[in-house]
């Protein structure tokens, strides 16, 4: 039961939220930084706007961080109206946090920044065998993200600072049992019911409708009947294939690449060692220190003299509980990989060997060596296709970025033709056919842009059959477009889309009859009319029926004062339905462990739902304006 629980965040988070009204008193606020920017003002916070190319940039760099980890994502899914509008919520969310967090004086020290940094699992798999950061690697790892380790801090820095915003709030939170059970109580409620279906589909048979009525409803519906506008289309794309495909890599290049970065073709010595250890840690007594030494010396006396025991030895002596069950083994490892002490005895001995008592911080070994996997080094033919396709990569890269700007260069200044950039860079032309303003199933990825298709459909574009601008429409991709044939949206005669308009009608009339039957069944049965209903049945968030969200959501929510309780749901295009509410039953008390588990996911609800109210009154004390408008999510989306 509890798993519904934790899958239904948003439902509780909504229940919770209108259980909150917390209130709050904030003090006066200045910018937390500089935040002018240049074009058109899409918010402002404390006075200060967000601009449109900041919101373009920002988007930018979140479309970049997802097509990275995820290539293969369409990235129709993210050039919508609602990504981007999430886009700029994150930013006004992210100022207004930064302008609060200034305002209080909520500053992140050296030392958090440092203790933050070093729960960092990435970070952490940086470290050297001595503890301390490969700092070569780490300004490797950030140059990937375009970012230094002072860009990388100062945004980890700011990122505590706004955490500790809402962190007094949202960790102050303690939901007692008392507190928790009505809300818990109620969501995890059971109640038998019974209900009707007044189906669309049932009534249609029993719709009347004439050639005049199909006709009227046509004139007086002309959008439902439209044909999008559509062009025809020839364009050219510049992509990293394209540009790779044109390159060849000498031989010489080949072998130069290889002599410099023998290294990356090479594998290094491992070697593969069991060991007993004693612990004795550097700060225990001296006498404590001793006699785990002379332990280790005593087991190493007995492993000299029959190493076919070690492992033997190893389970029954060592104190590491990490290799001791495998008889001490440790599998291979390359130098780096153990603490100094451990590497220098290790990798002294051949295999077979056995080496003396060897101190380290974590107290006294004795190291068996099993076996050595010696360097090795790739021979050139064998690596020679990876070189070639790093080379061919790296030339790409660079090639690219001067064909771009001949090909936007080319598009623009000869925009009656593709002749001039196709003979240029040696692009072949495509084309397209029945192309919409909004891309159906089958169109070219390129072509699903919405930046691209807004300028194939630009007046520019279709009246006097111009070369788009060049678009870059993915990583290392740019397209450029022009119309070859346009058609306009336009309203379809009736004889073509009759049989759609008289659907449409029939539809619509069968759906009002169905609320009507509905309506009028449901105020009947209210007054003690005999009902046909279904047979009862038991509903819960949690369990699955026959009946839809919306329906278990009214059955759920109706007034059990007196029962029975009748409740109508509209349906819309599917109908209308009535449900009879019997009895509600009491929910069985959990076990002991769920409760708390339960208990426990509701306080962090709470918090998240107090969090979010903080967050709200920040907002509204801010006088925060967002001036573009959310997008309206079309049904069926």
């Amino acid at each position: 039961m509890f798993d519904y629980v934790r899958n239904n965040t948003r439902l509780m988070g909504i229940l919770l939220a209108l259980l909150i009204v917390p209130a709050f008193v904030l003090v006066g606020v200045d910018g937390y930084r500089n935040f002018d920017g240049r074009g058109e003002t899409v918010a402002l916070v404390a006075g200060k706007a967000i601009k449109k190319d900041e919101w373009d940039a920002a988007h930018r760099r979140e479309v970049d961080n997802i097509r990275s980890r995820q290539p293969n994502i369409d990235m129709k899914m993210l050039d919508t109206d609602e990504a981007r509008f999430g886009t700029l919520e994150r930013l006004v969310r992210e100022r207004v946090l930064l302008t609060a967090a200034q305002k209080m004086n909520l500053t992140t020290s050296n030392q958090k920044l440092a203790a933050d940094l070093q729960k960092n699992e990435v970070i952490a798999g940086l470290r050297k065998a001595d503890g301390s950061l490969d700092m070569e690697r780490y300004r490797q790892l950030l140059a990937g993200q375009g970012m230094s380790p002072e860009m990388f801090e100062a945004q980890v820095r700011q990122d505590l600072s706004m955490r500790q915003v809402t962190q007094a709030v949202t960790a102050s939170s303690l939901v007692t049992p008392a507190v928790a059970q009505p809300s818990l109580q109620a969501f995890f409620e059971r109640r038998d019911v019974q209900w009707a279906r007044f189906d669309t589909q049932a009534y249609k048979a029993k719709v009347q409708v004439t050639d005049e009525d199909v006709s009227a409803y046509y004139n007086a519906n002309p959008a439902l009947f439209q044909a999008a506008e559509k062009a025809d289309i020839e364009y050219v794309v510049l992509d990293l294939a394209t540009v790779t495909d044109g390159i060849s890599i000498s031989d010489a290049d080949v072998k130069s690449y290889f002599d410099q970065n023998l290294a990356r073709y090479s594998t290094k010595e491992e070697r593969r060692a069991s060991h007993i250890l004693i612990n004795a840690a550097a700060s225990a007594p001296a006498g404590e220190r001793e006699a785990a030494k002379a332990k280790a010396t005593e087991l190493l006396a007995q492993a000299k003299a029959a190493t076919g025991k070690f492992a033997e030895l190893a389970k029954k002596h060592s104190q590491d509980p990490g290799s001791a069950p495998n008889g001490g083994d440790l599998s291979f490892f390359q130098k780096g990989a153990m603490v100094k002490p451990f590497e220098d005895a290790a990798f002294a001995l051949k295999k077979g060997e056995v080496s003396g008592v060897v101190e380290s911080e974590f107290g006294y070994h004795i190291i068996l060596l099993t076996d050595v996997r010696p360097a090795v080094v790739r021979p050139l033919e064998q690596v020679k296709p990876e070189i070639v396709a790093d080379l061919k990569k790296q030339q790409a890269q660079r090639e690219f970025a001067d064909k771009a700007d001949v090909f936007g260069n080319l598009v623009y200044e000869q925009a009656d033709s593709f002749t001039p950039v196709t003979e240029r860079l040696k692009l072949k032309v495509l084309s397209a056919k029945d192309l919409a303003r909004q891309p159906s199933p089958g169109t070219p990825p390129v072509l699903a842009n919405a930046k691209l298709l807004e300028a194939i459909f630009a007046p520019e574009s279709v009246d006097k059959k111009r070369n788009t601008a060049a678009v870059e429409v993915g990583a290392n991709q740019l397209v450029a477009a022009r119309v070859v044939a346009y058609r306009p949206a336009h309203t379809l005669p009736l004889d073509e889309v009759k049989a759609k308009v008289k659907d449409q009608l029939v539809s619509e009339k069968a759906q009002a009859m169905a609320k009507a039957e509905g309506e009028k069944s449901l105020a009947a049965w209210k007054g003690g009319a005999e009902a046909k209903l279904s047979a009862s049945t038991e509903i819960a968030r949690d369990k699955p029926t026959m009946l839809q969200q919306k329906e278990i959501a009214a059955a759920l929510r109706a007034d059990t004062a007196t029962l029975p309780a009748w409740v109508g749901i509209d349906l819309g295009a599917q109908g209308y339905s009535v449900i009879k509410v019997n009895k509600v039953q009491a929910r069985v008390a959990p076990a002991a462990d769920m409760a708390k588990q339960e208990l426990q996911q509701y306080d962090q609800w709470w918090s998240s739902a107090e969090g979010q109210a903080y967050y709200e009154a920040l907002k509204a004390r801010l006088k925060v304006e967002v001036k573009v408008a959310k997008p309206v999510v079309k049904a069926g989306a």
